[in-house]
């Protein structure tokens, strides 16, 4: 991974825990707590791709497994992030740019349900049946609606700040469109004004032929 991608991915991942274990975990809401940490992953792995996505999510996942009050065994949501970025990042569009909001949206919910289904999979391997008290069907329903109301307002800009860490073309837009559709249009316009050059050039040495024909006439 470059550097730059560390230095965020690590910043955005500290950020998202930060929050979620000192606000979000304090909600006391019913059912799961919203997995931002799961949403920053997400985002990055839209961005970077699979490869990418499964180490950072790897990472934010140890750091999750580390953080207080984790009363898990370590590695357990390190595995889970890992599956779910690298799952994200297959997700990824070939051009980099997402067309709709409707395949992150699905890409969220597929998260956050597949997130909770391998989390307590695992936890039952290792004997940690918790789930069961809860109710997995309860967790699962209230993991995917936390998780989607919170994706709006996290992972566009994550994904944004992705590419201007990259430099990505696609991170600058102007109306909408992409930078590239403005190379595009801008090259075709140099395009168009060569050529509208090129005829000018050529009409004006059409009339001075012309003209020189003319006064060959007259002095004759």
């Amino acid at each position: 991974m470059k550097f730059n991608r560390i230095l965020l991915s690590s910043t955005l991942v500290v950020v998202a825990l930060v929050v979620q274990v000192s606000v979000l975990a304090r909600l006391q809401l019913p059912g799961a707590v919203p997995d931002l940490v799961l949403l920053t992953v997400l985002g990055l792995a839209l961005v970077y791709g699979p490869v990418s996505g499964s180490l950072i999510g790897f990472g934010a996942g140890l750091l999750s497994d580390l953080a207080p009050p984790a009363d898990h065994a370590a590695g357990r949501y390190a595995l889970v992030l890992c599956v779910i970025g690298y799952l994200a990042g297959l997700a990824r569009p070939d051009n980099g740019r997402l067309k709709s909001a409707t395949g992150p949206m699905a890409v969220v919910v597929a998260a956050a349900v597949g997130s909770t289904l391998l989390y307590a999979g695992v936890g039952a391997l290792v004997g940690d049946t918790a789930a069961r008290h809860v109710g997995l069907g309860y967790l699962l329903l209230t993991a995917a609606i936390y998780d989607l109301l919170l994706a709006p307002f996290t992972v566009p800009l994550i994904m944004a700040l992705a590419r201007r860490a990259e430099n990505d073309p696609l991170a600058d837009t102007s109306g909408g469109t992409d930078v590239a559709s403005g190379w595009l249009s801008s090259g075709t316009g140099l395009q168009i004004g060569n050529q509208r050059g090129g005829l000018r050039v050529k009409a004006a040495r059409t009339r001075a032929a012309r003209a020189g024909r003319i006064k060959g006439v007259k002095r004759l």
